[in-house]
């Protein structure tokens, strides 16, 4: 048996091909369009020697910049060559890319312009990347000298493409995560795990058709995106309006304009529409249901939104892990606020006690997931592997507890995680970073509660110097090593940092010490 994550474009493709697929601003796709440039994708990279099983990895934003680019464009083609994709984070430095590309034994690396400067310098540190491929913003390349344009790279190719027959168990993602607050770890997706996961979405989820209308505004390079807002709609033939950063009134002009119906997010965006102020009325009568992941939605927040719009938000769980959604409230008619829905079809959920045993009901505990959608492992960690995977179950290491109707409540999150707008960020990264400034000697990075985001970073430090670095000059250092959104926004400085009995800093007692850090 075959089966490839791609396989979606074809169908839809066979079902509706001259409806439209993708939209952004002016730029229309047709599923038909979509098709034949993602088979010229495929053509054009395995020309290039890039056959199954390599690894390609994407470093693009989610906008097309020319008629025949999207992210889905290339995601798909790679996917069609029988290649495994490797979606990275826009915002990463070179450090953070050299990495991921690294670990990942990428052999090419797409980097949209913006950002080829950062791939370039990772580019000439990674041994095992043979080819670097810049996508450019216009018809006038500006490639790195160790790169090739993606125009050029594209001309000559053909629609005319045979695709490898990938096996469902094959690999067909590896997506940068972290287990239990530690170093970013590659999670192995296959075909089969995002497939089915894609079609339960599509079918008893969201429940796309092909006459909905999806406005994207989450980066295709997560989880969430990619299943909720790529995938699912498009195995629905449904169409998928691309906006390329949430701002508030692009987004209520983009859902009047296009009479969007459905609409993923993250809270905080939720919040942001909340609280934006316009003269003129939005019209939000189009939308049949608006779906929330990513980060924990709060009451006071969604009592609001319902306050403002009219339209309930339908909050669901998931992990990178498990390709991601592991459950949902499907609709405004069975919707239970403050819960993340009931576990999705072909997904179980249990809820562990500290002695081995599964809790009864509202009894809290550790979340353990089995099903379809539950990944292959991560990427050459066997040991983090067996810590994630063993006993049949998933352990996530999130609390939570299922009610008597079998809906399921988050309790906590991983201890040292932090979900700052959505976005996953692994305190020890930031921690590693700042131990490499000459006069920092301890570091502890926690997240503290912030209203517009969920949470923030605030790094804990303990200097030697009599003059230690001020709070510009540290945020400075962190921007040269770290992403924008991981750089901490508080820093306090301490003679002393509290410590367990094993000797381990005490991020807990941290966190209770901290009543109002500055700015928040």
């Amino acid at each position: 048996m075959s089966l490839n994550l791609a396989d979606i474009v074809e169908m839809s493709a066979a079902a509706a091909p001259d409806s439209e697929a993708i939209v952004f601003e002016d730029t229309r796709m047709t599923y038909r369009q979509l098709a034949d440039a993602v088979r010229r994708v495929a053509w054009a990279l395995r020309a290039r020697g890039i056959g199954p099983g390599d690894k390609v990895a994407l470093l693009l934003a989610n906008t097309p910049h020319l008629p025949i680019l999207l992210y889905g464009i290339l995601y798909y083609g790679v996917l069609r060559a029988g290649a495994v994709v490797v979606p990275m984070n826009v915002l990463l430095q070179w450090r953070e890319i050299l990495y991921q590309i690294d670990d990942a034994d990428v052999k090419l690396l797409f980097a949209h312009a913006p950002f080829a400067g950062q791939a370039a310098r990772a580019f000439r540190a990674a041994p095992k990347c043979q080819q670097l491929v810049v996508v450019e913003e216009g018809l006038t390349p500006s490639v790195p000298e160790e790169g090739e344009s993606f125009l050029r790279m594209l001309a000559g190719s053909r629609p005319e493409f045979e695709p490898h027959r990938t096996r469902p168990d094959d690999t067909a993602e590896i997506l940068f995560t972290s287990a239990y607050g530690g170093k970013p770890l590659g999670t192995e997706l296959t075909h089969y795990n995002l497939f089915q996961n894609t079609l339960i979405c599509q079918a008893f989820v969201q429940k796309y058709r092909h006459e909905d209308v999806c406005l994207c505004v989450l980066p295709l390079f997560h989880s969430f995106g990619q299943t909720g807002m790529l995938n699912a709609p498009l195995l629905g033939t449904s169409k998928i309006v691309l906006q390329p950063r949430f701002e508030p009134h692009k987004v209520f002009d983009i859902i009047a304009r296009e009479r969007v119906t459905l609409f993923g997010m993250v809270p905080s965006m939720a919040w942001f529409m909340v609280n934006y102020k316009q003269d003129k009325a939005f019209d939000l009568s189009s939308i049949r249901a608006i779906n929330v992941g990513g980060a924990a939605l709060s009451r006071d927040l969604y009592d609001a939104f319902l306050e403002r719009f009219g339209i309930p938000l339908l909050e669901g769980y998931g992990l990178t892990e498990t390709s991601p959604v592991v459950s949902y409230n499907v609709d405004a008619a069975t919707n239970r606020p403050g819960s993340v829905g009931k576990p999705i079809f072909q997904c179980e959920v249990r809820i562990r006690r500290e002695d081995g045993s599964f809790a009864g009901p509202d009894e809290a505990g550790e979340i353990l997931v089995r099903g379809h959608n539950v990944m292959k492992g991560y990427y050459k960690k066997p040991e983090e592997t067996g810590k994630a995977l063993h006993g049949g179950w998933m352990h996530t290491g999130d609390l939570g507890r299922l009610d008597a109707d079998g809906y399921l409540y988050i309790t906590g999150l991983k201890k040292d995680l932090i979900i700052r707008a959505g976005m996953n960020i692994y305190p020890r990264e930031i921690e590693e970073v700042l131990l490499r400034h000459p006069d920092i000697v301890e570091a502890a990075v926690v997240g503290v509660p912030e209203k517009t985001r969920g949470e923030e970073v605030c790094a804990f430090l303990r200097s030697l110097s009599p003059t230690p670095p001020d709070e510009k000059a540290l945020r400075a250092f962190c921007y040269e090593h770290l992403a924008p959104f991981k750089c901490p926004r508080h820093f306090v400085y301490k003679d002393v940092l509290p410590r367990l009995v094993s000797g381990k800093i005490d991020k807990i007692a941290l966190r209770q010490a901290l009543d109002a850090p500055p700015g928040l």
